[in-house]
């Protein structure tokens, strides 16, 4: 064994064990996790609006208030896992980490939590006797 492969045997260890960054279509881990809570949470924006609309009295039959609930705990999971995402990441775009899924899960999830909180209270609002207000059943 000759000094030239006793000198370079350490920086031929250090190259193995550096880190790559991801090609544009590798699935990582990070990738994956991000994209989960991303479509978690658009199922809470797309459940969350049927919902609302439900609540309004514009299409079906009910007050919408399974829906409502359900989007509030898709938004509330799909912001979950958004922001634990984001924490752990290493990188920026583009290194595979999932960065941008997970800024997306947080955004579609306060979507998602804001219309199923909508829809909730509309759905509240509709469930009460028609030409009575809650004044008038309190002081009766």
């Amino acid at each position: 064994m000759s000094v030239r492969h006793v000198l370079a045997a350490p920086a031929a260890a250090q190259a193995s064990v550096q880190l790559f960054a991801a090609d544009a279509y590798d699935l990582t881990t990070g990738r994956l996790v991000g994209t989960t809570g991303a479509v978690v949470a658009l199922a809470g924006v797309v459940v969350g609006g049927l919902s609302l609309a439900r609540s309004t009295g514009r299409i079906g039959r009910g007050s919408g208030k399974r829906g409502a609930l359900a989007a509030l705990v898709a938004g509330a999971i799909g912001m979950a896992v958004g922001a634990v995402n984001l924490a752990v990441a290493d990188g920026g775009p583009g290194t595979g980490n999932g960065v941008l899924g997970g800024a997306v899960a947080l955004v579609l999830g306060l979507i998602a939590v804001v219309l199923g909180r909508l829809a909730l209270v509309r759905s509240r609002r509709a469930g009460r006797p028609a030409g009575r207000s809650a004044d008038v059943r309190a002081s009766a």
